[in-house]
């Protein structure tokens, strides 16, 4: 029995061989075999997550935001498939057309973007509104790793080489800091100083840049906007004005603390469903779960949300090549501070600033900005025994 057991594989391993060995007529049909359908799965069931609790957040109905959210998703998933299917010699081809189409949209949104709770945020396009500073994010990550992958470990110790990637990142954060979004200027931030400790920066070339801090969040402070400074006021003393700029958070940490172990149940939230609670659909989407269902369900999302997290870091780590682990690395740092900076502003660690908890909050741009970077990650992994963009001495 054992025998036949094992003739009965021999076809599927020929024909898996088969597929490994990318002859031309099985090409696609190679790399969709390389998808970690797993992970696919995974970013599934987030979104499962997202659509549950718009539908709570819409008073039990898939509209205005779950219907919705759910066809952005569906496009976000071919989009994802169709982008894992691209070379890693394709992907640097266009990384420096999309940086420049991202910083152009900045400057746009500068110019004529339409303004909502008093920043310049999105621009229309064909009649939809979208943000570039989410778009901003991956096209920087795109670019930092070409940049990086023909720039040897060596190299690294000249500061020449490090002042074009420090513009490239220095750029966009001006550009979003005028609009002005701390929080995402934050996390572009974030993922430049990932990529450069990841590419090799030596450890007194980040003394040099981590010295001046101080200094430069002292200026900074200076020149932020009266609705940022309040906030910065507000989190650290939310109590002194309950009614007004402390309302939002008061209110998170009620709907976080009346959730109990178990929660409420489901579309019983008396914050969320009596309309206490503000943003309960976008920034504040992970309070409706918390008191829905309770220290368990919000604990459940923070480890699937965990488990994508290192599932990113793993596939950078697998890569064979420079540009695959930089550009794997940008993309699990992005989606790390979309969820770090979201969590911790609805718990009150942080201040308010406006970051969506990804694949769950409702939003367009976020979503295919996440399912964008979803897609170039998943394109490392498929390709990640390419050896492409290592110089001599990296191979050896």
């Amino acid at each position: 029995m054992e025998g036949l057991a094992l003739d009965s594989r021999k076809p599927l391993r020929r024909f898996r061989k088969r597929l490994l060995r990318a002859e031309p007529s099985f090409r696609i049909l190679s790399k969709l075999w390389r998808v970690s359908w797993i992970y696919v799965l995974l970013i599934c069931g987030l979104a499962g997550v997202g659509y549950i609790a718009l539908y709570s957040a819409g008073g039990g109905s898939a509209k205005p935001f779950a219907g919705p959210q759910a066809m952005r998703f569906g496009f976000g998933l071919v989009l994802m498939i169709t982008v894992a299917m691209l070379p890693p010699k394709a992907l640097v081809r266009i990384s420096v057309p999309l940086y420049v189409v991202s910083l152009a949209l900045l400057v746009v949104v500068l110019r004529a973007g339409h303004v909502g709770k008093g920043a310049e945020r999105w621009v229309m396009i064909g009649g939809t509104q979208v943000q570039p500073s989410e778009y901003a994010k991956v096209a920087l990550a795109l670019m930092l790793a070409t940049w990086f992958s023909r720039v040897s470990y060596a190299r690294m110790s000249n500061p020449l080489w490090l002042i074009p990637p420090a513009v490239m990142v220095l750029v966009p954060v001006g550009l979003v800091l005028k609009e002005p979004n701390l929080g995402t200027a934050v996390i572009i931030g974030g993922i430049g100083a990932a990529i450069f400790f990841a590419a090799g920066m030596r450890l007194w070339q980040i003394a040099l840049l981590v010295l001046p801090l101080p200094m430069l969040a002292k200026i900074a402070y200076a020149h932020l906007h009266d609705y940022q400074k309040a906030r910065i006021t507000t989190f650290l003393h939310p109590e002194s004005d309950p009614l007004g700029a402390g309302y939002n958070i008061i209110q998170s940490k009620i709907a976080l603390g009346s959730g109990g172990m178990w929660g409420q149940g489901y579309l019983h939230g008396t914050q969320g469903q009596l309309n206490f609670l503000p943003e309960k659909q976008t920034d504040f989407i992970f309070t409706t779960i918390a008191e829905e269902w309770g220290y368990v369900g919000g604990a459940a999302v923070i480890v699937l949300l965990l488990i994508l997290i290192l599932g990113g870091m793993m596939m950078a780590i697998r890569s064979r090549n420079r540009f695959g682990r930089l550009l794997a690395l940008g993309i699990s740092v992005n989606f790390f501070l979309y969820c770090l900076v979201n969590l911790s502003m609805v718990m009150g660690a942080i201040p308010v600033g406006g970051v969506p908890l990804p694949l769950v909050s409702y939003g367009g741009s976020a979503m295919l900005n996440v399912m964008l970077g979803f897609g170039l990650l998943m394109s490392v992994w498929v390709h990640r025994n390419s050896r492409f963009g290592e110089e001599p001495d990296e191979q050896a």
